[in-house]
């Protein structure tokens, strides 16, 4: 997929968000990336074999106090290659996408991996 059209997808995981959840991203950069390099891959703490399709570099909102302040944006970093390595079709892509964006998205609204895999069960 063209770089552009995937770029498209992550802006429009963003936009579909409830209009209360986007008044919180005022401080967040989204970025493409092709891959993860060994940066990504030590800071998302993950094994051989394992994939990263995102990565959220930041202080969640649940972690900021009063002192917060002056600070780069966070940033959410979606990885093009290995999402489309991983998906068969346009459509999986787009999905994947959207699950990605908001996976990200809920890390910097302080929810983590743990509770996210909880909340999926339900």
């Amino acid at each position: 997929m063209h770089r552009h059209r995937f770029e498209r997808l992550v802006e429009r995981a963003v936009r579909q968000l409830p209009p209360e959840l986007q008044a919180y991203l005022d401080n967040v950069a989204i970025v493409v990336e092709p891959a993860p390099n060994r940066d990504h891959i030590a800071r998302a703490g993950l094994g051989p074999g394992e994939r990263l399709y995102g990565l959220y570099e930041g202080i969640p909102l649940t972690q900021r106090n009063s002192d917060y302040g002056m600070v780069l944006p966070d940033k959410i970093t979606i990885f093009q290659e290995a999402i489309e390595d991983d998906c068969s079709t346009d459509r999986e892509i787009v999905q994947e996408v959207n699950r990605t964006v908001l996976h990200e998205l809920a890390h910097h609204f302080g929810i983590s991996d743990d509770r996210l895999r909880e909340l999926k069960r339900y």
